[in-house]
């Protein structure tokens, strides 16, 4: 399996958008309420993720009979995920809570292999281990830390189970609709949930948001909700489940050594060997696979 140079270049920005993106969502719980800190950047992103289908001469509509399962899909992917990594970055640093947020690849592979029957060859197995023990070490040194705040973890960590599983799910769906189109509607069904939730536990808390929380919700807008999840989920869609989730895994580590660079934070061996561990899982399904000599495929054809 090869990447396209679109699907690099997605892959390159999405990876920096999201990496930048943890601080900045801590930032934001630290000025406004997490959940109105959402709501207000999906509503502000909605507007002109709109534009972008317009302009794109996009169809907005989605066929009847898929309403139920585009529901699911905005379940999985965003509400859940949303609502439940913005508590645990409330709870959390915003390095730790990107390192629980990205053990999504650990979960998705499991849920394929086991829910929906997919094979993993060697490669697939080595690249998991090798993620997951990459994950492993770059909280070596936050373990007992985090081990205070066990919601936060619980929180990180179902989240990331739930967005696995809706990799998943967006990788085997039957919808035909363009995916920009099912991410507008996603999102649309998620601001409306989301708000639902703020304006259920946190209306006692509104006031206009401070200038540093709204440098936030205007990153989220358009970082995030106009740009990362469209490009995130037509990776999704249209690569293998492991291989997207795996080439995904640079987000973290871009978490931990820009922690490094802004905060002035230590650097162990084990940050560089975890580097280099999730280098190997992203090669285990993103190199392609070397093909057989000419005869030899010959022969096997006859």
């Amino acid at each position: 399996m090869t990447l396209s140079r679109q699907q690099i270049t997605l892959l390159i920005t999405l990876t920096l958008v999201w990496g930048f993106n943890w601080p900045m969502l801590k930032l934001g719980v630290n000025h406004y309420p997490p959940l109105s800190f959402r709501s207000l950047s999906m509503w502000m992103g909605l507007p002109f993720l709109a534009l972008v289908l317009y302009v794109k001469k996009v169809p907005f509509s989605i066929p009847r009979a898929d309403w139920k399962e585009l529901l699911m899909l905005a379940t999985t992917n965003m509400l859940v995920w949303h609502v439940l990594i913005i508590l645990a970055v409330q709870n959390l640093s915003s390095g730790r809570s990107a390192i629980l947020g990205y053990t999504m690849p650990i979960f998705s592979a499991m849920i394929g292999v086991f829910w929906y029957g997919a094979a993993l060859r060697w490669r697939g197995w080595l690249g998991v281990g090798c993620a997951a023990f990459g994950v492993v070490l770059l909280l070596w040194h936050e373990l007992s830390a985090i081990s205070g705040k066990p919601l936060g973890v619980v929180l990180g960590l179902v989240a990331a189970a739930f967005w696995g599983l809706g990799t998943q799910q967006i990788r085997h769906t039957r919808m035909q609709a363009p995916t920009l189109a099912i991410v507008f509607w996603m999102t649309c069904m998620s601001s409306v949930l989301m708000s639902v939730l703020a304006f259920a536990f946190e209306r006692d808390h509104w006031e206009p948001p401070p200038a540093m929380a709204w440098a936030a919700i205007v990153y989220n807008a358009f970082g995030v909700f106009v740009f990362a999840q469209a490009a995130w989920l037509s990776l999704a869609r249209n690569l293998p489940p492991l291989a997207s989730t795996l080439s995904v895994m640079f987000i973290p580590v871009l978490g931990v050594f820009s922690g490094a660079y802004v905060l002035n934070e230590a650097l162990h061996w084990q940050d560089w060997a975890a580097v280099v561990l999730i280098v190997l899982a992203i090669a285990s399904v993103l190199w392609p696979a070397s093909t057989p000599p000419e005869p030899a495929r010959q022969a096997a054809d006859t």
